[in-house]
């Protein structure tokens, strides 16, 4: 009896270390849990008045695609931690009850004899500690990697957002700024409008500058309320890419003075393909599937592991006396499995690792490429559309300078009214080709840093 209490007492001090021993990672489960929950907790603020800044914050806030990729990563650490939990201690509890309506009988010389009881109970408690086992190695040797590849993942989807973004951003820009200039010019051909009547009326013109500065002041009405519905659609697009409430609405908040101060960009920058996130994500991807190779070497060796079991044994042919009596046994063993032939599998496995490791290696030299192919095109795109803004500036100017003077000829009675439509039809296009070109530059930048690796989070 006293031997049965020590080992019981064994066995308990055991699952009570095992238990400690766990407890610090139940509540890391539990803290990261908590982490996730807020990381991905939707933005109920909404927008009022919002610059470019603003919108690309609250789009890497609110974005579902960005969201699921925070979630994706919170995914990533629960499945690192359920691989590395094999190298814990694995500590089953198994229970049995068992009543035998006919025992076992056997010819024991020449006679029937039966063994057994009618009453059977087995408690046992089962200890599994992994020494070598490659699956759990993998885990261990590739956790900071399989972690950080999840984490890259989440930067190129912030990265390519960012992107789009902003373009939507200058895209509803442009247009917002079409609507302003026709706006003006509504104004403007409705005073000139005005003035042809009066003129017709005194008898000054005939009808031909009153019909004329209708029909122009028809097609400027029906420019800005083309470019109004245009509007309600890059809107809505830009809250997709935001994530933000469809019925909800925001205007944008822009400094003209400020932009013109950042189209500036250093053009004798050299693009390196390693400040890539796509280059850091192939990295990542290369040193993953170099540990794929040894794990496929590691299929070679054994697989080691200690056990240990203590079992409980409960007999007797009267039921209410079942658990009267312990008949308890237990062991420790250590295990050792060596497969010794698999037709060649392992073999098979290794060289596919091998050649997916040299298949990543092309697909690296292949984005060196890319990236130089793609800052040539992107550097060309922001020199041409800055020279086109420089011409554009200069038109505005040249083209207001032109209108004044035609209008004021025009009121003297030197200028047809024909040459005061033309004159603000090149004002007005001189505008929109000015402010077209400020958001080009400005999306072209935006092009280059993302090809220099300059829009990393």
């Amino acid at each position: 009896m006293s031997y049965r209490y020590k080992t019981e007492k064994k066995i308990l001090l055991v699952l009570g270390t095992a238990f400690i021993f766990l407890q610090p990672q139940h509540l890391l489960f539990a803290q990261s849990d908590s982490l996730y929950r807020s990381t991905i907790r939707t933005e109920s603020a909404v927008l009022t008045s919002a610059g470019l800044q603003d919108v690309i914050q609250y789009a890497l806030k609110n974005q579902p695609s960005i969201q699921q990729s925070v979630i994706d990563e919170r995914i990533t650490e629960s499945q690192i931690r359920s691989k590395l939990a094999d190298w814990y201690p694995q500590i089953n509890f198994n229970y049995n009850l068992q009543h035998n309506f006919i025992l076992q009988t056997s010819i024991i010389g020449g006679n029937p004899v039966r063994f057994g009881v009618n009453n059977i109970s087995a408690a046992q408690f089962l200890l599994n500690q992994q020494i070598f086992n490659k699956d759990v190695l993998l885990a261990n040797r590739t956790k900071r990697d399989v972690q950080l590849q999840a984490n890259q993942n989440t930067v190129y989807n912030k990265t390519d957002l960012t992107v789009n973004v902003s373009k939507a951003f200058y895209d509803v820009l442009a247009t917002t700024q079409q609507i302003q200039v026709t706006t003006e010019d509504i104004l403007r051909i409705e005073r000139s409008l005005k003035d042809a009547n009066n003129q017709y009326k005194a008898g000054i013109t005939d009808k031909i500058d009153f019909k004329r500065a209708t029909i122009s002041l028809n097609n400027t009405k029906a420019a800005k309320k083309s470019n109004e519905e245009l509007l309600k659609a890059k809107m809505q697009y830009l809250k997709t890419l935001m994530g933000y409430p469809l019925n909800q609405d925001f205007t944008i908040r822009y400094d003209s003075l400020q932009m013109e101060r950042e189209i500036l960009l250093d053009t004798l920058q050299n693009a390196d393909f390693q400040t890539r996130i796509e280059y850091q994500l192939l990295n990542t991807q290369k040193r993953l599937l170099e540990a794929n190779v040894l794990y496929n070497k590691w299929s070679y060796l054994p697989t080691v592991a200690l056990n240990g079991a203590y079992n409980m044994n409960f007999q007797n042919n009267v039921f209410i006396d079942l658990y009267g009596r312990n008949y308890p046994n237990s062991f420790a063993a250590i295990t050792l499995a060596l497969p010794l032939y698999q037709g060649g599998k392992r073999k098979a496995n290794l060289n596919v690792a091998e050649w997916q490791v040299r298949r990543v290696d092309l697909d690296i030299k292949n984005l060196q490429l890319n990236v130089n192919s793609e800052y040539t095109a992107a550097i060309a795109n922001y020199k041409s559309s800055l020279a086109n803004l420089l011409s554009q500036k200069e038109n505005v100017d040249l083209a207001r300078e032109v209108y004044d003077i035609i209008q004021l000829q025009y009121k003297s009675g030197i200028k047809t009214y024909l040459e005061v439509i033309t004159s603000e039809t090149d004002l007005r296009l001189a505008r929109i080709n000015y402010s077209n070109a400020l958001f080009d530059v400005l999306a072209s930048k935006i092009d280059v840093q993302k090809a220099l690796g300059q829009l990393n989070f």
